[in-house]
């Protein structure tokens, strides 16, 4: 079994990676800014699109499915982190978030 590193939001350098595994409903809604969507049923089809060679932050609502991902991720070659707390945490962090259309941007 891989060993996946889990992170604190704050620890997530500027310019980072993020890739946010919610489904498209939860990203719709509200998500990172300039982050990459891959949801997580999809990502043994998608994985390939992600660069191996760069940090990826794995994030979801809370993270578990993220942790899912990282640990699937890493054990593919890739150099990936799983996001404690996911976007529940990044609001409460304080983070900003946008959403798609003209919705105010959310969590679900």
């Amino acid at each position: 079994m891989s060993e996946v590193e889990t992170v604190r939001v704050q620890e997530i350098p500027e310019g980072a990676t993020i890739v946010d595994v919610r489904e498209d409903y939860e990203w719709e809604a509200g998500h990172v800014d300039g982050a990459v969507h891959v949801p997580l049923n999809t990502l043994p089809l998608r994985f390939e699109e992600l660069d191996p060679d760069e940090d990826l932050y794995i994030i979801c609502r809370t993270g578990g499915r993220s942790w899912q991902a990282a640990q699937w991720l890493v054990g593919q070659g890739y150099s990936a982190l799983n996001v404690a707390g996911g976007m529940d945490q990044w609001f409460e962090a304080g983070k900003p978030i946008v959403a798609e259309g003209s919705n105010a941007p959310r969590i679900l």
